[in-house]
């Protein structure tokens, strides 16, 4: 069984956020999958399903993006999933809005949310994928950014085409193929961006 766990916070108000991206992933296959209701843990929301010939746990932390180790680290223990068939979904400022990275392993590159996960998991190898969110254009103006809303055309593009994109990444990741995925998708990140 693969975890695939998306970052975000958790609430309506934070729906449409930049900082939301690995949960609007998460809905988004949800609802391309016709994946049923979200049920809830004391630290995260899951759905069990099966996607692309593999059994996935889809969970959403949900105990603030800088807290989201606990809710990963209680949905591996729970449901015996080992680190290495663990997959995070997050949003990155250093990567143009859209464009996707993804790495078998690596550091927190300041995303408390990661920071999290390392301290809680007690390493950082597990394979990660970045959702480009893009910078703003002040750096003081960081956290407004991040927690600022997608704007309708943005969402647009991330459902028709960078989940797309990352859907099928997806696919060659849980195949073992991660490398593959990173030579197509890292680097081509093509599409109508």
């Amino acid at each position: 069984m693969f975890l695939l766990a998306g970052l975000g916070n958790p609430g309506k108000k934070y729906e449409k956020n930049r900082h939301n991206v690995g949960f609007l992933l998460l809905d988004y296959l949800k609802e391309k999958y016709l994946i049923d209701e979200y049920q809830k843990k004391n630290k995260y929301l899951y759905l069990k399903c099966r996607l692309h010939q593999n059994e996935v746990l889809l969970i959403k932390p949900q105990s603030f993006m800088n807290l989201s180790g606990m809710g990963i680290q209680s949905a591996l223990a729970f449901f015996k999933i080992p680190i290495s068939n663990l997959i995070v979904i997050f949003d990155d400022i250093a990567l143009p809005f859209g464009m996707i990275r993804i790495r078998e392993r690596g550091s927190a590159g300041g995303h408390n949310g990661l920071k999290n996960i390392a301290q809680q998991l007690g390493t950082e190898d597990y394979q990660r994928l970045r959702i480009g969110i893009g910078e703003p254009q002040f750096s003081s103006g960081l956290k407004d950014y991040v927690l600022g809303n997608f704007t309708e055309a943005d969402l647009k593009i991330l459902k028709e085409d960078v989940f797309v994109r990352i859907d099928e990444a997806l696919q060659l990741i849980m195949q073992g193929k991660i490398k593959e995925a990173m030579n197509l998708y890292n680097e081509k990140n093509t599409g109508k961006i």
